[in-house]
């Protein structure tokens, strides 16, 4: 059964393409794909959510493009490259970006906004540990939105179009236990629509939300690919650290159908490439030719390399930049980083 709240009718359809109410009408009388509605009322048809923000992107009316960045080994860059894309995509693409940091290791929220900031909100409960906490304890919500959204983050200046919904530690105990407790204490609401739910409305404020998951597939990943068109996976060209990409690329595929939603593989990005490196230059061979003999679960690999450089694990530590060169502008990283923003784009429809 399709829950209400992913059920729409016309006027909320014009409201989410920002036209008129005639205008849907004409769309559906002249556009034979647009969707299917899944049942017709006496006060109108009523169509899936989902599938009316799928056909509004592919004709190009300016909705939110929402892809995940996953991977299960640590240390492949996978923070650090969700960093510097949402720089890139407002300094450079002109873009609204959302980050929502999902990892408890809270290192894409200490990037944006500092330590220092990210415990005071730590402190006063302004993270998404207490939105998950929240739904454990249905009785005593005190998740608000508006106090835990961060505006206009990042220690770059023109990246000016940066806002943040940041992590917290607590999301280590509250992933166990969202792990061990029975949906049914959720009444309704299935336990990955948590974030989904509470920032729906929220989301179409945006050109492009970036969300940086844990390194697992447990339910606070799902809950961030629930509300994902599509995810990238960063990895580093070794065979540690591209082991589990089938295994992924597999459970992302089940879950997408368990909740029939399409969530594309958007493709494999590699991270701290060494060109000097047999290991590395044998391994981007061997990706490309894993996604031509099984590309149901070997994505394609991006064009753009990102390369080793010290200047990466320097720009983990917030500071002050005035452009984006100044973080990102050594030994190639910047132009790289460019680059692979447009590739994303491009597969995003953006």
């Amino acid at each position: 059964m399709v829950p209400d709240d992913e059920l729409v009718g016309i006027n909320e359809i014009a409201e989410m393409a920002k036209t008129s109410r005639q205008a849907v009408a004409n769309w559906r009388s002249r556009m034979s794909d647009f969707p299917k509605p899944i049942v017709n009322l006496a006060s109108g048809p009523v169509f899936r959510r989902s599938h009316v923000r799928a056909w509004l992107r592919r004709r190009k009316v300016p909705m939110a493009h929402v892809f995940s960045t996953i991977n299960l080994k640590g240390g492949v860059g996978k923070t650090t490259t969700t960093v510097a894309l949402a720089e890139t995509l407002s300094a450079e693409k002109h873009k609204k970006v959302l980050v929502i940091d999902l990892d408890p290791q809270t290192n894409a929220t200490t990037m944006l906004i500092g330590e220092e900031k990210w415990r005071e909100l730590n402190d006063k409960g302004f993270t998404l540990a207490q939105l998950f906490k929240d739904a454990l304890n249905p009785d005593s919500k005190k998740f608000d939105l508006k106090k835990t959204l961060q505006t206009q983050v990042s220690d770059v200046s023109s990246a000016t179009t940066i806002d943040l919904l940041p992590s917290s530690l607590d999301l280590i105990d509250v992933q166990d236990e969202l792990i061990n407790t029975p949906v049914g204490k959720y009444g309704a609401i299935r336990p990955f629509d948590i974030l989904w739910r509470a920032t729906k409305e929220l989301i179409e404020d945006y050109d492009v939300v970036i969300i940086d998951c844990p390194p697992n597939l447990g339910k606070i990943t799902q809950n961030g690919l629930r509300m994902s068109h599509g995810f990238i996976i960063p990895t580093i060209a070794d065979i540690l650290s591209t082991y589990g990409i089938p295994q992924i690329v597999r459970r992302v595929r089940e879950f997408s159908e368990e909740i029939a939603e399409n969530i594309e593989p958007l493709g494999i990005v590699v991270t701290k490439y060494q060109a000097i490196s047999n290991v590395h230059v044998n391994m981007l061979k061997q990706l490309k030719l894993n996604h031509a003999a099984d590309p149901k679960n070997w994505p394609p690999v991006f064009n753009t390399l990102i390369p080793q450089a010290n200047q990466m694990a320097a720009a983990a530590e917030h500071s002050d930049y005035s452009t984006l060169k100044q973080k990102w502008g050594y030994q190639g990283l910047h132009t790289r980083i460019s680059d692979l923003a447009t590739e994303i784009l491009s597969k995003l429809g953006a």
